[in-house]
């Protein structure tokens, strides 16, 4: 079912965009609604329950963006996925639509793990190199792996740039083997 994902996470990237909502904001409210369905089993019954008045789910919902101070469009989005006994979606929808978003404005999440912890400055030096090469604004994630002895290893998306020591030597060892 990635399609109604996709669809959803497109159609609700489109509202975002055209109503000018702040991206964060209303990714933020989905991943509370959404967490909040994963904990409560009884919120999932009544949400997923044919049997339970289309009003009475539109209540518990609008309770829920009352308390949380939730956006009025992440509201409408999750109604209708209610109405339309989607809401089992919810969490496939707002990965979708945080991917369908930093792609239309031009962002992408970079996994980089090096050999030890980088100073904040060599962090963004790193991350200005990676927006250079990509020619996108990059959120980096950093993590360390000792075994790469030297230098870091970049995954945007599935291209990956290794400069690593053990990447290099790596690629000395099958040149000496060829």
């Amino acid at each position: 079912m990635a399609s109604v994902a996709s669809t959803y996470a497109r159609a609700f990237a489109d509202v975002v965009l055209s109503a000018h909502l702040d991206a964060n904001r209303a990714v933020g409210g989905l991943r509370r609604i959404a967490g909040l369905l994963a904990e409560s089993t009884d919120l999932r019954r009544v949400w997923e329950n044919p049997a339970v008045p289309a009003q009475q789910k539109r209540r518990l919902l609008d309770a829920i963006v009352h308390q949380d101070g939730i956006e009025r469009h992440v509201r409408n989005l999750v109604a209708v996925l209610i109405d339309h006994r989607r809401v089992q979606f919810l969490e496939r929808i707002t990965q979708q639509l945080e991917k369908e978003l930093d792609a239309r404005m031009g962002f992408a999440d970079a996994q980089i793990t090096s050999a030890r912890e980088l100073g904040d400055a060599e962090k963004r030096a790193l991350e200005a190199q990676i927006e250079k090469v990509t020619g996108k604004k990059v959120r980096a994630h950093f993590g360390l792996d000792a075994s790469l002895l030297g230098g870091a290893v970049v995954r945007v998306g599935s291209t990956i740039y290794d400069g690593s020591v053990k990447g290099q030597l790596e690629k000395i060892r099958e040149a000496i083997s060829s």
